[in-house]
């Protein structure tokens, strides 16, 4: 008998999920293929087939071929998988079988996320987690590097031990959690907590002192921001969050080998990124199938985001959802440090405001709805963890930009109101 794998699934009795065939993971979601994957799709025998290939290659990594649209190769009409539908689920490609779930070791053993670019898991529609257990342990015996243990980063080159990632992420979870609190303040607090723990020293506030350190931060808070308000972001910290989102929404099609994109593929997406950094006249197009406001200044002149129960709801289930699922350091994403991985999802949190405010303004609407809040956290769910271009040093020079002058805590207000 196969020896038992040991995961833990992302620990949240408030979310649920289960399949409902959507077929929008299908419809534009890039799939990168593993060795195993290749060897699967050639010993069936689809290019010899279908008389093309079924797979492209992007900067040294092969990707399931996409049509025009964006829609995968294999999409059926009826919205399911071919390769399912003639071979099962067990020989489709790996990255399609775990979807919605991410699958990344830390210093607690490998662990099981939820990825929020799923509707199903947006809705909460559906099983507890616990449920996916034995799927999910069968998928990871084909990932032994998800099961050897992978200590994250605290800050610099201080790996945090179990207790210590416990620790951070039950902490600030136990903030994001608080219904007493209107969201705009837990995001509020939860910007300002990632700005104090990115000034901490942590030689030696280690162990027992660390998790004290975080208990100690979030009972000071909401008293604390009373006493550090912040103004409105400068001109250039809005310019950095525009050019953050752009990164967020902006990919390819895999429809051809792009080994190296054509120049005018890159001339046009180098247009397309100066005018997100200008925030001025038309827009360029935001993500696909969003109807896209006229220009920059609609966005700019809808309201903040306003407190409602269920947008409530679903903000909070995603940030704790990535805090206690593995998705926001180390392994999860991009090996960043637990300080660095906080500050990010910081500003994934401004970037949701700023798209959910630009998706409502292209449906014409006076305020932001659910509806639109969730689309946006789709859209940066989906890039979370798998965009490389968000693991760079240029996002961590934007995370330095911001951190001189409060500049998360400016960007996260200036997004979600209280009233």
């Amino acid at each position: 008998m196969a020896a038992r794998v040991s995961l833990r699934i992302l620990d949240l009795p408030e979310q649920r999920y289960s399949c409902h065939g959507c077929g929008d993971c299908c419809r534009d979601f890039s799939v990168q293929l593993r060795d195993d994957d290749l060897e699967r799709l050639e010993a069936q025998g689809w290019e010899r087939e279908l008389g093309e290939p079924v797979t492209v290659e992007y900067r040294g990594r092969r990707y399931l071929r996409q049509r025009p649209d964006g829609g995968c190769l294999f999409l059926q009409d009826d919205g399911l998988c071919r390769i399912h539908a003639r071979h099962g689920l067990h020989e489709k490609p790996l990255a399609c079988r775990v979807f919605p779930f991410n699958l990344a070791p830390d210093a607690r053993g490998p662990q099981a996320g939820l990825n929020y670019a799923c509707r199903s898991v947006r809705a909460n529609q559906g099983a507890s987690l616990a449920s996916h257990d034995g799927d999910l342990v069968r998928t990871l015996r084909q990932l032994p590097e998800a099961t050897r243990p992978a200590p994250p980063r605290l800050a610099g080159d201080l790996r945090a031990d179990a207790g210590e990632v416990d620790g951070v992420a039950s902490g600030i979870d136990r903030w994001i959690a608080r219904t007493d609190v209107p969201l705009s303040t837990r995001l509020d607090g939860f910007a300002w907590l990632a700005r104090s723990l990115g000034s901490a020293s942590f030689e030696d506030v280690r162990g027992s002192r660390l998790r004290e350190l975080v208990d100690l931060l979030v009972s000071a808070l909401p008293g604390e921001l009373d006493h550090l308000p912040v103004d409105e972001p400068g001109r250039g910290q809005r310019r950095q969050l525009r050019q953050a989102v752009f990164a967020r929404i902006e990919d390819p099609r895999f429809t051809d080998d792009l080994a190296r994109p054509p120049l005018s593929a890159r001339l046009d997406q180098w247009r397309r990124s100066a005018r997100f950094a200008r925030g001025r006249g038309r827009l360029p197009g935001l993500a696909r199938g969003w109807a896209a406001p006229a220009t920059f200044a609609a966005i700019e002149s809808m309201p903040p985001i306003r407190p409602a129960d269920d947008l409530d709801d679903l903000v909070a289930r995603w940030l704790r959802g990535t805090l206690r699922g593995g998705r926001a350091w180390g392994a999860g994403y991009y090996g960043w440090s637990i300080v660095h991985g906080l500050q990010a999802l910081a500003l994934d949190v401004a970037c949701v405001g700023w798209l959910a405010r630009a998706h409502a303004a292209g449906l014409g609407h006076e305020a932001v709805g659910i509806d639109s809040v969730g689309e946006a956290i789709g859209r940066v769910d989906r890039a979370r963890g798998r965009a490389v271009w968000l693991g760079t040093a240029a996002e961590r020079l934007r995370l330095r930009y911001f951190a001189a002058d409060d500049g998360l805590r400016r960007l996260v207000r200036s997004q979600w109101s209280e009233a």
